[in-house]
């Protein structure tokens, strides 16, 4: 407000809730504004729908994970399969060559060609000890602690010789 004999604007002026108020002692007292309330109706219902959103999203989210997870582990299993049967084709290649076929069934099968005259080496330790006129090694040995304790014997029996 202007007024009219002098140049004195007169800008901020408490309103009426913040002027002074002299109380009856004397002093004066300040009165407090009322103040805005920290979260207002509208920011309570976006809240609200924000996390009614959260909510709705999370079980499809977890679906598409799953999902996503057991795509993964069925091309994980279909690149083992195939490569599977790629040695097994492989393998039908070789039995497919009649020199292959020969020659496992020489070595597995012990066929030997007209004239061949097969020899067939057996690996029997306590036959070939009972030929030479020995005792059967697995039979002349007790527990290891013995067979430990005469090596002990034996060592010490060269040394002070």
């Amino acid at each position: 407000m202007r007024t009219t004999g002098s140049t004195r604007i007169q800008r901020n002026r408490p309103s009426a809730s913040r002027r002074t108020v002299t109380v009856s002692r004397g002093t004066t007292k300040r009165t407090v504004a009322p103040r805005p309330r920290a979260l207002t109706g509208r920011a309570t219902v976006l809240i609200i729908v924000l996390i009614a959103l959260a909510l709705a999203y999370t079980y499809p989210l977890r679906v598409y994970l799953a999902q996503r997870s057991q795509i993964e582990q069925l091309e994980a299993d279909q690149a083992t399969q195939r490569e599977k049967i790629a040695q097994t084709s492989q393998e039908l290649q070789k039995w497919n060559d009649p020199e292959y076929v020969r020659a496992q069934a020489r070595e597995k099968l012990f066929y030997v060609r007209p004239g061949e005259t097969p020899l067939l080496v057996l690996n029997d330790p306590a036959g070939a000890a009972a030929e030479a006129g020995e005792k059967d090694p697995a039979a002349a040995s007790g527990p290891w602690y013995d067979t430990m304790w005469n090596s002990v014997r034996a060592a010490d029996t060269e040394s002070s010789e």
